[in-house]
């Protein structure tokens, strides 16, 4: 779909409606230097392909013709959502519960919403754009497939990046994911063992 002509990236969120509302409350004046400066980006910068290349875990976001919304949670190993180009992102969408909400809201309507949010780190970044199914490509479906587990793989979603906005971490809750937790407690344990035995050397010949 692509930004229009004579308007700034930032423009897929920032609607009439919403620069009114920015306007009533006092926050039109910082957005209106944001987009005076360097504005939202519009395509992967080496951050954003950083921040991606780590993700474990987002939310699609999309709506019907009638405007109804819906998120769907992705998760995967890291890497599992994937550059394509500087516009593009892709992911294999992989065999769930069969409701296929998201599926046929984009079968009429590809706008489309990703939502990062990295709870480790303390960041979050959002990404509009648009959507499109892509079926029957055994190549492309190959590499996309996550290369761990043994999910069904049924198609490839390519993700059209129209802009995109990093936010603050205010109000973020630090969480850590178990697998690192698990692995700086065996990390832990390995070294109370060496200890452990140092220790009992240490006490032996003290006691000969």
């Amino acid at each position: 779909m692509g930004v229009r002509m004579n308007s700034r990236a930032s423009d897929v969120a920032f609607s009439e409606a919403v620069k009114a509302e920015q306007r009533r409350l006092g926050s039109r004046g910082q957005f209106e230097a944001m987009e005076r400066g360097r504005g939202w980006p519009s395509t992967v910068t080496p951050d954003l392909a950083a921040i991606l290349a780590a993700t474990r875990s987002f939310y699609l976001g999309t709506a019907n013709a009638a405007g109804q919304p819906y998120i769907q949670h992705r998760g995967g190993q890291p890497g599992f959502l994937k550059v394509i180009d500087d516009r593009t992102l892709g992911f294999a969408d992989l065999s769930g519960n069969r409701q296929y909400i998201t599926a046929g809201n984009l079968a009429e309507n590809p706008r489309a919403f990703i939502f990062v949010m990295d709870y480790a780190r303390r960041r979050r970044v959002k990404i509009w754009g648009s959507v499109r199914i892509i079926e029957n490509d055994d190549d492309l479906l190959a590499q996309m497939r996550p290369a761990q587990g043994n999910a069904i793989a049924e198609r490839v979603i390519l993700f059209t990046i129209e802009a995109w906005d990093r936010n603050c971490p205010q109000h973020i809750p630090r969480l850590i994911p178990v697998e690192d937790v698990e692995t700086l407690v065996q990390q832990l344990r390995q070294r109370i063992g060496e200890l452990e035995s140092e220790l009992a050397r240490t006490s032996g010949k003290r006691g000969e």
